[in-house]
């Protein structure tokens, strides 16, 4: 950042790469080699991981070599939970554990959005690639249709940080209107707060993908929340939000006279 140019007070303290909170998940649907060096050039600092959104690896061009464009950045990337819900679904998870040996992939997502996966199964399949990956999971329907009651959130959580997850993501999509949104895109307020009330604020990576999601987050928990499913071309204005430089945040930190 440029603090030592401009000189501001008044701004929130950022916590720094690598960080345990305020950590902002950039997802990749697709970007070309050439697009993913120019987003490194100018975004490296805010990135703290890339997932490679649902299934687009598998299309991706130059996959392997993107991949390594990333990780000699020290941005770690992953593929999304739905191509590894692809691969279960087809009883082909050791095929799986080869492609992350493959492509030198050492995280991994856990996920059960797409497919019905008994909450016990999904919790084992945490702790075998915890041995191997640094796992994050998601909890949270794909179907809008779908509502999970907080007490059901709260007990998949805790159970799957107890299984070996770094962090554990809150369903929302690309379009940020599941799971702890309502079709609106307006935040489930009830079950965030319940949320929150059990679990560790750090361990959770809220997916949100809007920017009016993401100034009702960073509000309420402050600069250093975590926030995931950011466009890449979103992630400077994102910072912005979180340091109050842009409208929406702009007196969240300021001293009122």
């Amino acid at each position: 950042m440029n603090q030592e140019l401009f000189n501001l007070s008044q701004l929130p303290e950022r916590s720094l790469k690598p960080r345990e909170s305020g950590i902002t998940m950039v997802m990749d649907k697709g970007l070309s080699l050439k697009e993913a060096e120019d987003f490194i050039a100018n975004n490296s600092t805010y990135t703290d991981i890339v997932k490679l959104g649902f299934g687009t690896s598998f299309a991706t061009p130059k996959l392997l070599e993107k991949i390594k464009l990333y990780q000699s950045a020290d941005i770690p990337v992953y593929f999304g939970g739905t191509l590894f819900e692809a691969y279960v679904i087809r009883n082909q998870f050791e095929d799986y554990l080869r492609l992350l040996d493959k492509t030198g992939i050492t995280y991994a997502e856990v996920s059960d959005g797409s497919i019905e996966m008994h909450h016990d199964t999904k919790c084992e399949y945490i702790r075998k690639l915890a041995t191997r990956a640094t796992v994050l999971s998601e909890v949270g329907s794909k179907d809008a249709e779908k509502i999970i009651p907080p007490y059901e959130w709260i007990e998949q959580m805790e159970s799957e940080i107890s299984a070996g997850v770094w962090k554990v993501i809150a369903e929302a999509r690309e379009s940020g209107t599941v799971g702890i949104f309502r079709g609106t895109g307006e935040v489930r307020s009830g079950l965030v707060a319940e949320i929150i009330r059990k679990i560790p604020l750090d361990k959770i990576l809220w997916e949100a993908p809007l920017k009016s999601q993401q100034v009702w987050f960073i509000k309420l928990y402050g600069a250093n929340v975590n926030l995931g499913n950011i466009a890449p071309n979103e992630l400077i204005a994102l910072e912005t939000l979180r340091l109050g430089l842009r409208g929406d945040s702009f007196f969240f930190y300021l001293d009122q006279q």
